[in-house]
C-alpha cells in the first residue's frame, strides 16, 4: 500500500515520541472521549442497533462475496450513465489514472476532499510531480497540510490539535486570516470558510474518494459534515473519483442500513449531516465529465483470506480508534500515513504484506482488550483478525534463511525445553545469574536483547530452589 515513507520505523518505535508528547495525547484523549461518548449514546437511542449492525455486517459479507460479479455490475452501470471507470492495480497506478486525467483537462489547480484513500494513492504527491496544484476542501485536512505532520484520525485529520495550535496555523499558513483571529471555534471555521470557498467557486476539477458505490444504479455516494464535495459536486466540470473495490453495496436497500450505521458510529448522529450522491453525468447540471478510478492496491489479497477479509467490511467510521487505549495514546503517526488505529493495525499488513520490519509491528500494537470489535459496526472481531496475522507474521519470520534474534532465542529455548537434563541444568544456571543481578528482591535490567523486557517492567527474583527441586526433596507422601 504505497506510498508509506521509506524507512518507516517499527510501531514501538514511531510511538516513542507520542508517548513523550503529553499535550498530543491530552488533545486525542478529549476528542475521542467526546466522539466516544456520543457513539455510545446514539447506539442506546437506536432501539434495534444490534439488529442494524447484523445486517450492516451480512450486507458487506455478500458484497466481498459477490464482488467480482458487482464490480462488473457497477461498471456497467456508471458507464450506461455516462461516466468512465478505469482500473489500478496500485496506488502507483491510481495516481498515474489521476494525474493523466487532470492533465487531459488543461487545468492546472485541483481541489481535492482528502481521504485515507487519497491518501493512500499519494494524491497531493502525484498531482505535485505533474505540475498541478492540489486544494484541499475539508477543513481538518486543511489543518493537517498547514502543520507538520499527517492526519492522526480517519473522521477527524486534526484531533491531534487543539483551538489555540490550529490558530496559529492558520495565522502563519491562511492569507486572509487576520492577527485579531480568536481560538474561537465558529471563528476559526469562518476563517476556513473563507479561505475555501474561492477555490470551491473557481474549481472547474474535483478529485475525491467516494465512501460507497452503488452497483445496481452506478451511484457515487460520499457522506461529510461540511459540504465541500457536494459544492464541487455541483461546480465542478469533470469530477474524477477514487474508490476501493471493497466499497461497493449490492443495491439502494442496502445503503440504506450503512446510512444509519455510519454517523452513529463516528460522531454519534443520527444521520450524516450532508450525503452527496450521483450517478454518471446530466447535461446543465452537475460534472460533464465524471470519472471514477477503482483501487485494488492489495484488496484482492485481503479477499483472499478467509480470517483477514472481514477487515474489508470496513465503513471507515473510526469507531475502533475512539476506544482503542492504544491509539488513545500513540496518535495515527506510528500507524503510518494512511490508515491509523486497530484498523490500520490489520488492514495495512494485509493490503502491503508482513514481511518488513513495520508491516509486522502492527498486528502487536494492541492489548487485544475488544473495545474495537464491541463498537464496530459491521461486527468486525478485530483481536481475532490480529491474531491470525500475528500468527502469518511468525510464519515468514520461520521462512528466512537467517532467523532474527527473537526467532534464534525461541529456537534455542525450544531445543532447551525439549530434554529434561538440558532443562534442568540451563534452570539451575539461569537461576544462578538471576539472583546475581538482582538488588532488593527485584531484577531492574536484564543484559542483551533480554533488556527490552526490563525496559518498562521490573522482573522478580526467581527463588533459590525451583518448584522440580523442591517437589523431588520432599519426603514421599502416602495417599488413602
Amino acid at each position: 500500500m504505497t506510498p508509506v515513507p521509506l524507512g518507516m520505523p517499527k510501531f514501538a518505535a514511531g510511538a516513542k515520541a507520542a508517548l513523550s508528547d503529553t499535550g498530543q495525547r491530552r488533545n486525542l484523549r478529549t476528542a475521542t472521549g467526546a466522539l466516544r461518548d456520543r457513539s455510545a449514546a446514539a447506539a442506546r437511542d437506536a432501539p434495534d442497533w444490534d439488529d442494524l449492525r447484523e445486517a450492516g455486517a451480512a450486507i458487506r459479507d455478500q458484497a466481498l462475496l459477490n464482488l467480482d460479479g458487482l464490480l462488473e455490475e457497477l461498471e456497467r452501470a456508471v458507464t450506461e450513465a455516462g461516466g468512465t471507470v478505469h482500473w489500478a492495480v496500485d496506488a502507483a497506478e491510481a495516481g498515474d489514472i489521476v494525474t493523466r486525467l487532470v492533465r487531459e483537462t488543461g487545468e492546472g489547480e485541483v481541489v481535492t476532499a482528502g481521504s485515507a484513500l487519497t491518501r493512500e494513492i499519494g494524491l497531493d504527491e502525484a498531482l505535485g510531480a505533474a505540475g498541478a496544484t492540489a486544494r484541499e476542501t475539508e477543513i481538518g485536512e486543511l489543518v493537517v497540510r498547514l502543520g507538520p505532520d499527517g492526519a492522526s484520525h480517519l473522521t477527524s485529520p486534526a484531533a491531534h490539535r487543539n483551538r489555540a495550535q490550529i490558530r496559529d496555523l492558520f495565522l502563519n499558513g491562511l492569507p486572509g486570516a487576520g492577527p485579531g483571529l480568536s481560538d474561537d471555534p465558529e471563528a476559526l471555521a469562518a476563517a476556513a470558510r473563507t479561505h475555501l470557498r474561492h477555490r470551491l467557486l473557481t474549481a472547474r476539477v474535483a478529485v475525491f474518494g467516494a465512501d460507497f458505490a452503488v452497483a445496481e444504479t452506478g451511484t457515487l455516494v460520499a457522506l461529510e459534515t461540511e459540504g465541500g464535495r457536494r459544492m464541487s459536486l455541483a461546480l465542478a466540470g469533470t469530477l474524477i473519483c477514487v474508490a476501493g473495490i471493497e466499497s461497493v453495496v449490492p443495491t439502494w436497500q442496502d445503503l440504506e442500513v450503512l446510512l444509519q450505521l455510519v454517523p452513529r458510529s463516528s460522531a454519534g448522529d443520527p444521520m450524516s449531516p450532508s450525503v452527496s450522491a450521483w450517478t454518471g453525468v446530466t447535461p446543465g447540471d452537475g460534472p460533464h465529465a465524471l470519472h471514477l478510478v477503482l483501487l485494488d492496491n492489495g484488496r484482492s489479497a485481503a479477499l483472499a483470506d478467509e480470517v483477514g477479509r472481514t477487515a474489508l467490511r470496513c465503513v471507515r467510521c473510526a469507531a475502533c480508534l475512539n476506544v482503542c487505549p492504544v491509539y488513545e495514546r500513540a496518535g495515527g503517526g506510528p500507524y503510518g500515513p494512511v490508515l491509523p488505529g486497530p484498523i490500520g493495525a490489520i488492514l495495512t499488513p494485509q493490503f502491503r504484506g508482513v514481511e518488513g520490519a513495520y508491516e509486522a509491528s502492527l498486528p502487536y500494537a494492541s492489548t487485544l482488550c475488544g473495545a474495537c470489535a464491541d463498537v464496530c459496526p459491521v461486527k468486525i472481531d478485530i483481536p481475532d483478525v490480529l491474531i491470525h496475522l500475528r500468527g502469518k507474521v511468525v510464519e515468514s519470520r520461520r521462512r528466512r534463511p537467517v532467523p532474527n534474534p527473537e526467532m534464534l532465542l525461541m529456537r534455542t529455548v525450544a531445543w532447551t525445553m525439549g530434554d529434561r537434563r538440558r532443562y534442568e541444568a540451563s534452570l539451575l544456571r539461569s537461576t544462578r545469574w538471576a539472583r546475581l543481578l538482582s538488588r532488593g528482591g527485584r531484577i531492574r535490567r536484564l543484559p542483551g536483547l533480554l533488556g527490552k523486557w526490563t525496559d518498562a517492567r521490573d522482573l522478580p527474583t526467581p527463588p533459590a530452589q525451583s518448584f522440580r527441586a523442591w517437589w523431588r526433596d520432599r519426603p514421599p507422601r502416602r495417599f488413602r
